[in-house]
């Protein structure tokens, strides 16, 4: 049967093809960037470079070189002038959900009164906002109508301008835990909203997992705990059964994807250190023990303070933004935020730059970058984990986070000294995304 329903769409292709029509090549691109930075940090965690030349070639590094290296050494060569801004990697965010930004009430009714076509145009331009705001690689963690997958492969081909998209997919939680779509509606919407990303008991997560996969995902996300944002007054501790998450962890490393997990309470995150997650989201309740699995698993923790200013900017805006439920929550995350964070960097724990973009705003994620730093982090370290610390949560170091010969070509620049002041990060000037300029060409 699949085999006649490709032999009907080639043929349908071969009778519309017209014929070929010439088409002019335009202008041919450079096939050598040099880029003279005032300041340079290729290598985040070392001291900068004064004065400083990146040879770029097909996309990626060539080589990196102290002095302005003279056009003249490559014939024809672009050369872009930035000796007067700081020059640094891509930024990475680790945790964003691209479909949107609409959250509370106002998200609710937009999931069941817009189609899927109207949420992947949203979700490129969230993505296209967040590749100007300098961010040239994110996680996606959860879009359940495979928006922001198609999103990433059309970003990949060029089609469309945005990050470098990481996807999980639908993010996989038990039944009534914080990615049960049904919470919140009546019965009558309740039936038709999907349940296929929901698991109770070993198999049923098992294959919850394998079906992620199928779908040809990156990483797979999972909650252990109850959501701030979940329509369910049932808190933020722990709604899954030690055999449950330990059956979706050990699923997904064996066809070898991280997991990303959800978890707000220090018994949900404890439970997912336990079974090997690679990464800890929001982790806003920790205690010693959950620090010294942290330690010994070497796992990274993603922050998410931003979350709060969503929160903040939508009850200023409307107090009714979010059903009661959902508001007590809000209330307590916020005046809890940052005392993990505060906790785990004199510890020694791997931190991973995170915003949850979608519940805070897209295009505005280097906001995380300042309460990192008002928390406990040097803005040094909180550059180091928006670069070389998230590339290697994603499994990406050879590729990116760093500017160093064949990694790609990611850059931004800024006016000011993000090692002295991280809010310059907010109004950043130039993105280049593998060798092609975006912004401040």
């Amino acid at each position: 049967m699949i085999t006649k329903i490709f032999a009907a769409l080639l043929a349908a292709s071969a009778l519309s093809a017209g014929p070929a029509v010439a088409q002019s090549p335009g202008p041919a691109a450079p096939d050598v960037t040099i880029i003279h930075a005032g300041r340079l940090l290729d290598r985040p965690g070392q001291a900068p470079r004064t004065a400083a030349s990146l040879i770029l070639r097909g996309g990626k590094v060539e080589a990196v070189r102290d002095g302005y290296v003279e056009a003249a050494a490559y014939p024809g060569a672009r050369v872009i002038d930035l000796k007067d801004r700081f020059v640094l990697p891509g930024l990475i965010d680790s945790h964003v959900h691209l479909d949107s930004d609409r959250a509370g009430v106002e998200g609710m009714l937009s999931a069941v009164t817009e189609s899927t076509a109207d949420h992947a145009y949203e979700a490129q331009m969230n993505a296209r906002k967040t590749l100007m705001a300098g961010f040239t690689t994110v996680r996606n963690l959860g879009n359940g109508d495979g928006v922001t997958l198609a999103l990433r492969d059309a970003t990949a081909r060029g089609w469309v301008d945005g990050p470098r998209i990481i996807d999980a997919g639908n993010a996989i939680s038990t039944s009534s835990g914080h990615m049960d779509g049904r919470l919140g509606f009546n019965d009558d919407i309740r039936t038709a909203v999907p349940t296929t990303n929901l698991c109770d008991g070993t198999e049923s997560c098992r294959q919850a997992v394998r079906l992620q996969i199928s779908r040809g995902v990156d990483v797979i996300k999972i909650a252990t705990t109850g959501g701030v944002n979940s329509v369910i007054g049932a808190g933020v501790g722990r709604q899954m059964f030690d055999d449950e998450a330990r059956a979706l962890i050990e699923t997904a490393h064996l066809y070898g994807k991280k997991v990303a997990v959800h978890a707000h309470g220090a018994d949900g995150i404890k439970l997912a250190l336990t079974y090997g997650a690679d990464s800890i989201e929001h982790g806003t309740i920790m205690d010693e023990e959950t620090i010294r699995l942290f330690l010994k698993s070497g796992a990274y923790y993603v922050p998410t303070l931003s979350t709060i200013n969503g929160y903040l900017e939508r009850i200023a805006k409307d107090p009714n933004a979010y059903a009661p439920a959902v508001r007590a929550k809000i209330d307590w995350r916020i005046r809890i935020t940052g005392e993990s964070l505060a906790r785990s960097v004199p510890r020694g724990v791997k931190i991973a730059f995170g915003t949850d973009a979608g519940v805070s705003k897209h295009g505005r994620n280097a906001d995380e970058f300042e309460l990192m730093v008002k928390f406990g982090m040097t803005p040094a370290a909180a550059l180091q984990a928006a670069t070389v610390n998230a590339a290697d949560l994603l499994g990406l170091s050879d590729q990116i986070g760093s500017l160093e010969p064949g990694k790609a070509a990611d850059i931004i620049a800024v006016s000011g000294d993000p090692l002295n002041d991280v809010r310059v990060l907010k109004d950043v000037g130039f993105v280049m995304k593998a060798g092609r300029v975006y912004k401040g060409g």
